[in-house]
């Protein structure tokens, strides 16, 4: 009895025998190539062990690591699956020599059949059919002079070939002679033998294969016949059995004819005798035996209602009953299809395709199988076969089969790394395979003509967007993303007659190059840029037809704006992520796999009627796009008195600010006038006056990460501790997306009236293509941004209502300190208004002490939202101190001090801030702000603290603020000033008194200590992740400390549902917290007041050294104004940034296209290459240095 079994395989044939492994109670055992490690048959075995990274040769064909694993486990048997080593006679010896049986047959057995010429022979001997052809072939003038005799069309075939490698199809004489050669170094190669032979070809040839289990005492079983004729070079596509338009009889003598062949062997376990049957005679003609499992074995099992790894397996174990007992049992029922899927590309001649899929989805039922190894998040590697799934169906009779298959793939969903999916869906379409009527070249005149256009060059920065964009998840933290200039992208769809959630392309600065594959309508709007097809000009904001086989060239953009936006008929077609196509590029997730697209990328677009699309003249509707722009705000949620001073804001509303290069889609940073500020800290959000309990953000809103203001961009954080004086207002959102860097700009306070009549004409003109436009008059009392408030006295807390823009209200509770009472309360009202909802409610984010509400004003209007959350709070009040919460327990790893905490202090010292007092060492700093001895004592606090989940999203993707329960815990630190541009993902650090694991890699402010696992997992669910974000609110954090190396097995394993946590339920009493509070008061009150002095110290030092205001690092420009030879080359900056690296030196040969440098600028990193060959005579810039557009870079000369 066999109870362990190592399975030599990899993909879906490994997933099958697992699937029957554990239906019969027998161990499992995967091995893998670490480019298959999140492979579903390393999760789904009871045992994985790793065969190191490389190749198949390195990993599934390396025998001595093979062994190595099935004595470490101590499998019994071997199951080799098909391919690799299943049909390797040495490899079968050593399975006898080192006592594990092989599952399969025997050696002797593989070697006579796996020789195609020693096959001929013992067909010969057992009377079957066989095709004119030849022995061995000594020489290639044997082989035509056979050639001759034979008669073309003939088929040279390696001999111990197999899988359709090594063999080629020959119609002449010199067709032979070229052939000669590249099948024999092919079987050498793959087989280790180079021996040849020739076969007649017969050109309306069907393929038919007998499957047959074999005892090894003499006796045979046929199970059926197969018809694999839809062959692409002799590679099978569509399988089924039995096989369609086949009489009784031949179909009779098919099976006695393979019974007869494997039993004159004594043959053991299974095998597929094959054979070419002419359509037009009906005669068949022995092809070959496959000694191992066949790829479409399944077909078969379906039909007859077999396992047949199941006999395998119990055959090897001695426990298979007999076969004449298993003949009485067969009973065929129905009809089965299968086709498989392929990472590869049927409009690119079939060309394999590995890399990322995002999505995998498979419909499930009654007759449906789908064997596979894939899930989404799995990037497929480029060494193996790029089989992905086998697609199953089974039904009464082979129409209804058909239709099966048919629905079965229309639903199936693939995304990512091209398939034959579609390919699929139109083959099973066609009337010649409804006929049942395929031959072995039909595949050749079959058409294909896929939607899709091809992307040549993918430009700067080029994503796919769509509106409204991603809604709903605010509270976890995931950005709205979508296009930053929502009003030119809405009007591209608006002039196609798309549907308004249809996805277009965002191209920023300059853009990609595409091949369109059929014919479609397009438009372009936005920003002015070069756009040419087919090497003619196009305009801007007209509909654009297109043929198949068009290429559009999109340039740079023109010198004012920054985004043009590419719509097409029907919208392009890509998988929502939590409800939208929207690219996020930082969170790696939705549109064409997370990113911006690429050369090499395939975009499809949706399916269109089409439409005679009237030519319209939207000039008027156009808004000016310049270098100079007005933004209308809403002042508010912060301002004076409370956070800024009346000058402050005075400033604010009359400066003109400058566009910072370093600005992005996570927001814009502006250059101009710090703040005086109101205050002269944040108490214990922080030590800048900007800091603040961290709270939700609104969508456009100005955020003062210390004294430099950040307008948030559409992949702006949620949460955060900065205060933020004004809000774009709605209608004006769009002109953020056309802002670059040096431009200028100025604010401009309107009423919250005037923003939602401002707002509602935009709609309408859209709507309308006619031009609405409502008066409004700029506000000369900008008021104040507090709409309401209630006092302590009427309910108990006192309550602040602010104005966050025109979609946003903030409703804050207490005194500006931590008080998780204030957050219980937050969280009572969240639950009322789930309870109690309004029409146009559409989000509720909770903060520190405050919760945010999201709502359509163009639905429901502030007076009706503030009278509704005043009644809220007459009844909360009374309830609070009964209050409790589920509250999880969540050990986590930690890397304290982690590398990669320090590169980003590294690069923030080199590109932001040089003399920033928490540098070098973050923990050093929060050891001296807190007044504590060593860092070993930060340490300590770090790790015996439990960290309660205050709130989520800071900064993005489920990543949490969290504050300890236990006050003495609570070390108080200040945010970098101005933040960082980058923070590596999951991270750890301290904030004011909170504490945030980043979410993702981004900008961040918090003090490191160290870094953590993954908080959100992007596509699978495990355990851990019943939803992308890990913890919730209120969960309290423990860490445990690991070293920077267990970190990143941890970071690998943990997504994969390979590295459990200990996870404790409990609950969360308010009225417990309270009395912890009151019994250690003078404790808590000594710590704090240590904690305060120390911070006063600090403070003073900052006074004293003159670092309160930061001494932000600008890299000045260069001036690199000179007179160059007439014969040199100069190339210069497409933008305004700053360099960030370069890659080549004075004096280097350099050829066209080769990458000079590296620049930054709007966060993105823009490649600047060599316009032709030539030498670098003259590199004018260094790391750090600012440039201009249009500034010289580099001077080539003549090589």
């Amino acid at each position: 009895m066999i109870n362990k079994v190592l399975i030599a395989n990899r993909g879906a044939i490994a997933t099958r025998i697992i699937r029957t492994l554990k239906r019969m109670g027998v161990t499992a055992v995967a091995v893998y190539a670490e480019g298959d490690a999140e492979s579903l048959h390393v999760r789904h075995a009871d045992e994985a062990y790793s065969l190191g990274d490389g190749d198949a040769t390195a990993t599934y064909l390396n025998t001595d690591k093979l062994f190595a694993i099935a004595h470490e486990c101590g499998a019994q048997a071997i199951h080799p699956g098909y391919g690799f080593l299943s049909e390797n006679a040495n490899f079968v010896r050593r399975c006898d020599k080192e006592g594990i049986a092989f599952i399969g047959p025997t050696p002797e057995q593989m070697e006579a059949f796996g020789l195609k010429h020693r096959a001929r022979d013992l067909a010969t001997q057992a009377d079957v059919p066989l095709l004119p052809g030849t022995g061995v072939l000594e020489s290639l003038e044997e082989a035509v002079s056979e050639a001759d005799r034979i008669g073309y069309p003939v088929m040279l075939k390696s001999s111990a070939g197999g899988g359709g490698i090594g063999m080629q199809l020959c119609h002449s004489e010199t067709e032979l002679r070229s052939a000669w050669v590249s099948v024999k170094r092919l079987s050498a190669n793959n087989f280790a033998d180079d021996s040849v032979f020739l076969e007649k070809f017969i050109t309306r040839a069907r393929h038919i294969e007998v499957q047959v289990f074999g005892d090894g005492m003499g006796k045979a079983l046929a199970l059926g016949e197969r018809d694999c004729s839809s062959q692409r070079r002799n590679q099978k596509v569509v399988e089924e059995c039995p096989a369609p338009n086949l009489d009784d009889s031949t179909r009779t003598a098919l099976h006695s004819t393979a019974e007869a062949l494997l039993s004159s062997v004594s043959y053991r376990n299974a095998g597929t005798v094959e054979f070419v049957l002419d359509a037009d005679t009906q005669k068949f003609y022995f092809l070959e035996v496959n000694t191992r499992l066949q790829v479409e074995h399944g077909v078969t099992e379906e039909v007859f209602g077999v396992d047949l790894v199941e006999w395998m397996v119990s055959l090897a174990g001695g426990a298979l009953p007999d076969l004449d007992q298993l003949r009485a049992d067969l009973k065929p029922s129905g009809h089965s299809i299968q086709v498989r899927l392929y990472a590869e590309d049927p409009y690119q001649d079939f060309r394999p395709c590995a890399g990322l899929l995002t999505q995998v989805e498979f419909p499930e039922g009654e007759g449906i199988r789908i064997d596979r190894w894939i899930e989404a998040g799995i990037d497929v590697p480029p060494w193996f076969d790029p089989m992905l799934a086998k697609v199953i169906v089974h039904a009464a009779d082979r129409d209804a089969a058909l239709a099966k298959l048919q629905q079965v793939l229309d639903e199936s969903k693939l995304y990512g790394s091209e398939t034959n999916l579609d390919y699929l869906r139109h083959l099973t379409r066609d009337e010649t395979l409804a006929r049942g009527e395929v031959t072995t070249r039909y595949l050749n005149q079959f058409k294909y003509a896929p939607a899709r256009i091809d992307v040549l060059q993918g430009g700067t920065l080029t994503t796919i967007q769509d509106f409204p964009s991603r809604q709903g998840y605010w509270d976890v933290g995931v950005p709205p993303s979508g296009p930053f200039d929502s009003y030119s992208f809405r009007l591209a769809n608006r002039l196609l007659g798309n549907d308004e959630r249809a996805a277009g392309l965002e191209i920023t600065l300059s853009g990609p190059t595409l091949k369109f594959s059929a014919v479609t309508s397009l438009v372009l709007c936005g920003a002015d840029i070069d756009a040419k097809l087919d090497g003619e000009v196009v305009d801007l904001n007209k509909v654009i037809s297109v043929d198949a086989g068009q290429t559009l060239s999109l340039g740079r953009v023109a010198s004012a704006g920054a985004r043009t936006y590419l719509a097409v008929q029907g919208g392009f077609d890509c998988p929502e992520y939590l409800g939208s196509r929207s690219t996020f590029t930082l969170g790696q997730f939705g549109g064409h796999n997370g990113r911006a697209i690429r050369t090499g990328d395939v975009l499809h677009l949706k399916p269109s009627a089409e439409a005679d699309l009237p030519d319209i003249d939207v000039s008027p509707l156009l808004p000016a796009i310049s270098n100079t722009t007005t933004l209308r705000v809403v002042y508010g949620p912060h301002g004076a008195p409370d956070f800024f001073t009346d000058s402050d804001i005075d400033t604010f509303f009359e400066n003109e600010w400058e566009i910072h290069y370093n600005s992005s889609r996570t927001g814009i940073r502006l250059i101009g006038p710090k703040p005086e500020w109101a205050r002269k800290d944040g108490g214990e959000a922080g030590m800048h006056p900007s800091n603040i309990h961290d709270n939700a953000y609104a969508f456009g809103t100005v955020d003062f990460t210390g004294d430099m203001p950040v307008i948030l961009g559409p992949d702006g954080p949620s949460l955060g501790g900065f205060v933020c004086p004004a809000t774009v207002i709605t209608a004006d959102l769009w002109k953020l997306g056309q802002l670059r860097a040096g431009d200028k700009i100025r604010f401009e306070p309107v009423s919250i009236e005037d923003a939602v009549a401002l707002e509602a004409a935009q709609n309408q003109q859209l709507a309308s293509l006619s031009l609405t436009a409502p008066d409004v008059t700029p506000l000369s009392d900008r008021g104040t941004p507090v709409l309401s408030s209630l006092s302590e006295s009427e309910v108990g807390e006192d309550v602040v209502y602010r104005a966050a823009g025109d979609h946003f209200l903030l409703v804050e509770y207490g005194p500006k300190v931590l008080n998780i009472r204030l957050r219980f309360r937050a969280h009572a009202l969240m639950q009322w208004l789930q309870a109690n909802p309004l029409p146009g409610l559409r989000e509720l984010t909770p903060g520190i002490r405050s919760l945010q509400v999201h709502f359509d004003s163009q639905q429901l209007d502030h007076a009706t939202l503030l009278a509704h959350l005043k009644t809220a709070e007459q009844n909360l009040s009374r309830e609070l101190d009964s209050l409790s919460v589920p509250s999880r327990t969540v050990h986590i790893p930690l890397s304290w001090d982690d590398e990669a905490c320090q590169l980003a202090i590294d690069k923030y010292q080199q590109s932001v801030r040089k003399n920033a007092p928490w540098c070098p060492s973050n923990l050093e700093f929060i050891r001296r702000i807190n007044g504590l001895d060593s860092i070993a004592d930060v340490k300590k606090i770090v790790f015996d603290a439990s960290y309660l989940v205050m709130g989520l999203g800071d900064v993005y993707l489920g990543a949490p603020v969290a504050t300890p329960v236990d006050p003495r815990h609570r070390l108080v630190t200040t945010k970098y000033n101005p933040a960082r541009t980058w923070t590596a993902e999951n991270s750890v650090g301290i904030g004011g008194s909170y504490l945030c694991v980043y979410g993702m890699e981004g900008p961040g402010g918090y003090q490191f200590v160290g870094r953590t696992l993954q908080m959100w997992n992007r596509y699978r669910q495990t355990a851990e992740f019943t939803q992308p974000w890990l913890l919730r609110f209120f969960d309290q954090i423990r860490f445990y400390e690991v070293s920077h190396d267990e970190l990143q097995t941890i970071r690998t394993e943990f997504p994969r549902g390979q590295y459990p946590l200990k996870i404790e339920e409990g609950e969360f009493r308010l009225a417990d917290y309270e009395a912890l509070i009151n019994d250690n008061a003078d404790s808590i009150s000594a710590f704090r007041e240590h904690r305060q002095n120390a911070f006063d110290e600090e403070l003073q030092r900052w006074h004293r050294d003159g670092q309160f205001y930061s001494d932000t690092f600008e890299a000045e420009e260069e001036s690199t104004e000179e007179v160059w030879p007439e014969d040199a080359t100069i190339v210069d900056s497409p933008v305004s940034g700053s360099v960030w690296q370069v890659e080549v030196e004075e004096g280097a040969v350099v050829k066209a296209g080769q990458t000079l440098l590296v620049l930054e600028s709007m966060k993105m990193e823009i490649p600047v290459q060599a316009p032709c060959d030539g030498v670098v005579s003259r590199m004018l810039l260094e790391p750090g240095n600012r440039v201009s557009a249009g500034k010289a870079l580099v001077v080539l000369s003549e090589s």
